[in-house]
């Protein structure tokens, strides 16, 4: 078997398996498991899954730039949004995360709502800027153009002095053994200062972020309250999800579902 169709067919495992063992892939494709560890570190640097210890996860479409994220999955996104803008409620303190579900989430705060909006993402600050009763507070920072989030000391400083009722995250991997994960040290550690200053934490992740891996780990799965989801993601594949504890929405209409 010639080397690009062994990676291919580690590649169509994955999918199909949502990970793969070097162990088991060595006996599978009969080569050597340094074969398939070289494999792996080969198609982790094309972006094509993520390396963990024996073996590989899916990788995140995170890796995209964000003008390119605007354009994945936005039935999804916005399907997520009207469902998250649902949950929070008037008076109420919100540290919106950056990324483009988030930004979503912004655009569809209803008009009449009072609250409080803080935010490390200077296009959800735009998109908030003419909302006639929400109250934006930017954090600082420096700017993570990928992501376009501002990152750093200054930005962890101000979320110290935060208690927020509610914080959107966006999450960039979600898996029920990795937890929740970055491309990004900087912005892993903001999102943990999110997470660590709000009462009550909600993971927005479209069906292509679930059971994917990467760099580096924010928080464990119990760290969220919620995990919202498109209405098209299936009850198999929010099994592991349910099994500890989270509580699922996938609907606009029905916040229990």
């Amino acid at each position: 078997m010639l080397t690009a169709e062994r990676r291919q067919l580690i590649l169509n495992i994955l999918h199909r398996d949502k990970k793969v063992l070097s162990s088991e892939l060595s006996a599978v494709l009969k080569v050597s498991e340094d074969t398939i560890r070289r494999d792996l570190r080969e198609l982790a640097e094309s972006g094509l899954l993520q390396r963990v210890h024996g073996g590989a996860l899916l990788a995140s479409p995170a890796i995209a730039s964000y003008a390119d994220r605007q354009k994945q999955a936005p039935k999804e996104k916005e399907a997520i949004a009207r469902a998250a803008a649902k949950l929070v409620c008037p008076g109420q303190v919100v540290i919106l995360d950056g990324g483009t579900t988030t930004l979503q989430v912004a655009r569809h705060l209803p008009l009449d709502l009072q609250a409080t909006v803080v935010t490390n993402s200077p296009p959800i600050a735009i998109a908030l800027a003419e909302h006639p009763n929400i109250k934006v507070v930017m954090l600082g920072g420096q700017l993570y153009k990928k992501a376009l989030v501002n990152v750093g000391a200054a930005t962890i400083e101000s979320l110290r002095m935060i208690r927020a009722d509610l914080c959107m995250l966006g999450v960039c991997s979600l898996h029920p053994e990795i937890g929740i994960s970055v491309q990004n040290l900087d912005e892993a550690h903001v999102k943990r200062a999110m997470i660590a200053g709000a009462a009550e934490v909600v993971g927005l992740a479209t069906a292509q972020k679930l059971d994917t891996a990467a760099s580096y780990v924010v928080e464990s799965i119990h760290a969220l309250t919620y995990l919202v989801t498109a209405p098209t993601v299936s009850d198999e594949m929010l099994v592991a999800y349910k099994a500890l504890g989270l509580t699922i929405i996938r609907d606009a209409l029905n916040p229990t579902a």
